[in-house]
């Protein structure tokens, strides 16, 4: 979250600093769509800065319990093996804030966190899609 906030503060701050000033320069800012996409872009950026501050302001490390290294907890990478398609998968469970499951960064609050959250190796769980139930077996808990 810290090197996403340094990233929005300095390089995009300035991009959009620099797109809105050329767009002020082509004249009348009632009728210039690119000015108020500028400016629209540019609250966006804040709203996404103010919430990555408060995030990380409120912060906190969360260390695994002892005893518990095949257990899965917010944090853990977890090997997964989908019992349809015989497919093994890899995630890393997060908080909501963090989730991106496009790189394979999974909310504890969605269906398939919650239904990894506190198992351990071996366990098997189905979770609830709109495509229809899933059902995976837990191969490897990091």
């Amino acid at each position: 979250m810290r090197k996403e906030l340094e990233e929005l503060k300095g390089p995009t701050r300035l991009r959009i600093a620099d797109s809105i000033r050329e767009a002020k320069s082509h004249g009348d800012l009632r009728e210039n769509a690119a000015y108020h996409e500028c400016k629209l872009n540019q609250s966006r950026l804040e709203s996404r800065i103010a919430e990555l501050e408060k995030a990380v302001q409120l912060a906190r490390i969360v260390e695994r319990p002892e005893g518990e290294e095949q257990t899965a907890h917010l944090g853990s990478k977890v090997r997964l093996l989908d019992l349809e398609f015989d497919d093994e998968l890899v995630v890393t469970l997060v908080g909501s804030f963090e989730a991106d499951p496009s790189k394979d960064l999974i909310s504890i609050g969605s269906p398939l966190g919650e239904g990894i959250i506190g198992k351990q190796v071996g366990s098997e769980f189905e979770v609830a899609a709109p495509a229809g139930i899933s059902r995976y077996r837990i191969v490897g808990v990091d």
